[in-house]
């Protein structure tokens, strides 16, 4: 039986997959090689670049009118920018890839070259003697270039270009570089230079840079289809319709989200029982807390600085930021945000993983009673829960948020982390938040019996005057109710304005919104 794919490339006798070549634009792909282009192929983390590449070596050894290599050179990443160690490993590890596709002349030559001619002249050298005794043009498919740093980065970059002129006689063809950025974006410390060198000066035969998108909805559905044809297990439409909303087709997602559910969920382990939206749902919680090592990598990118400059101004939902181009840029290839406009949050599933991780210390911290919360017949006490927020906000804050390294977005934050060792005991929050929104909207899903509740809560920064700022909010939460079909509705309005008195800034009252929803309103 085939499964759902979590790590590492694809292998159609194993696993369901969309096959990798059909993800490519195939036609620019081939134009590129045939005109003796080199480019480049980026795209986030656990999106199918490694299965796409090893698939083009395997159709264009398969015609034969190329010998087409793959290297990894990942491998070099441990040496740094010990340039000898890492040109070193480099080629040893192109001297196996070739090999393992009938070529050995890189096995008898290398290391002589790299003894005679050094670090900074040997794959270039090497490059160039292997193409001339090729019988055929060389297509060189580089994985996992930007694990190199510094000076190692900078010596591969400029042998590669050393070389060009050469083509195809007395070196590749093409060249593909792949990694998670382009190359463009790269920022080379050199310490032998003491410069910062950008990627694409180094590099600067670069003839197009190739990104390689998520899922589609329709290639979602075909590869949860797979497992429904092979096992009898069908997914509801609702449960499809989940999978694509909550991933928004991120291939690592999608695969995660199926294989938890069809493959370690003992009760969906009856393939006669239908996969429902609450299985997916589950299935993304049990993701979260288990911090799989994607969803952790991605998490960790969070404490780089040019990451918060585009992402705290995300989760306060300000108006204002300082973020660069180049920081923009940055952050969509780690894919933490979308590649299209407006500038958001990659996918719900992300979204939920934000917060989270940067208030898990807090969460950890927080010692509260979930059940002094939960009323006797099941039901979540949400006015009880925002007041004692409340007391502890007032008591507790100015301590807390500045342990955030996100403190523009602290208050929304602890409110967050709060909410969340509560709502943990049974039920879940659903956040939307983003650039220019002016706040930030959480939804708690509460399940009581056979019905599910749903409370909105919306944290609003005081900038204009109080009322202005609350005529606003009710509106904003009214709608937000309207859309989420919540019960009830709470406008938390945060007042961070110096000299202001604690007495000024907290109360509790309720108001209408000019549709009639009766909606709490907090001040802190």
């Amino acid at each position: 039986m085939r499964f759902f794919n979590t790590s590492g490339p694809v292998v159609a006798a194993d696993h369901y997959c969309i096959p990798p070549l059909e993800r490519l634009n195939l036609a620019d792909v081939r134009r590129f090689i045939r005109d003796k282009r080199y480019f480049v192929l980026h795209a986030p983390r656990q999106t199918g670049k490694t299965s796409a590449l090893l698939a083009l070596r395997d159709l264009l050894n398969a015609e034969d009118a190329y010998r087409c290599v793959y290297v990894n050179i990942e491998g070099g990443q441990a040496a740094r920018e010990d340039v000898e160690q890492v040109i070193r490993t480099i080629l040893g590890e192109l001297a196996s890839r070739a090999r393992s596709v009938g070529d050995a002349f890189l096995d008898e030559v290398w290391f002589d070259i790299l003894a005679k001619y050094g670090p900074h002249v040997a794959l270039r050298e090497a490059l160039t003697r292997w193409a001339e005794s090729a019988p055929k043009p060389l297509v060189l498919l580089i994985d996992e270039i930007d694990a190199l740093i510094g000076d190692s980065l900078l010596s591969v970059l400029r042998q590669l270009r050393a070389g060009y002129d050469l083509r195809p006689e007395g070196f590749p063809q093409s060249v593909v570089l792949c990694g998670v950025r382009d190359v463009r974006d790269y920022r080379i410390q050199s310490t032998a230079e003491n410069a910062l060198i950008a990627g694409g000066s180094a590099f600067n035969i670069r003839a197009r840079s190739l990104r390689l998108g998520d899922f589609s909805r329709d290639e979602v559905i075909a590869l949860l289809n797979q497992h429904t044809e092979e096992t009898g297990q069908v997914f509801t439409a609702d449960a499809l319709e989940t999978i694509w909303a909550q991933t928004q087709g991120q291939p690592y997602l999608v695969n995660a989200l199926a294989d938890e559910t069809c493959f370690y969920d003992g009760d969906a382990a009856d393939r006669h029982r239908p996969i429902t939206a609450d299985d997916i749902l589950e299935a993304q919680e049990q993701l979260i807390l288990r911090r799989e090592t994607h969803l952790d990598q991605l998490a960790d990118k969070l404490q780089e600085e040019r990451v918060q400059r585009v992402i705290e101004p995300l989760l306060s939902g300000g108006e204002d930021s300082d973020f660069s181009t180049r920081d923009l840029e940055y952050v969509r290839d780690l894919g933490l945000i979308a590649p299209n406009d407006p500038l958001r949050i990659a996918n719900p599933i992300y979204a939920e993983i934000v917060p989270r991780e940067l208030t898990y210390a807090a969460q950890v911290g927080l010692n509260e009673d979930t059940a002094w919360y939960v009323n006797a017949d099941g039901s979540l006490d949400v006015i009880k829960l925002m007041a004692e927020f409340q007391t502890f906000f007032r008591e507790h804050s100015e301590h807390w948020v500045t342990r955030f390294q996100y403190q523009e977005a602290g208050p929304q934050l602890l409110l967050q982390a709060f909410l969340q060792r509560i709502v943990n005991s049974g039920g879940r929050i659903e956040r939307e938040y983003g650039l220019g929104r002016g706040r930030t909207d959480l939804l708690i899903v509460w399940p009581q019996g056979d019905v599910t509740r749903k409370v909105v809560i919306e944290c609003k920064l005081l900038h204009k005057s109080l009322e202005q700022t609350i005529a606003e909010g009710l509106e904003q939460t009214a709608e937000y109710m309207d859309r989420c079909a919540a019960e009830a509705g709470h406008l938390v309005v945060f007042d961070r304005r110096e000299g202001r008195r604690w007495e000024d800034k907290v109360f509790h009252c309720r108001r209408r919104s000019n549709s009639g929803v009766e909606i709490e309103v907090w001040g802190m």
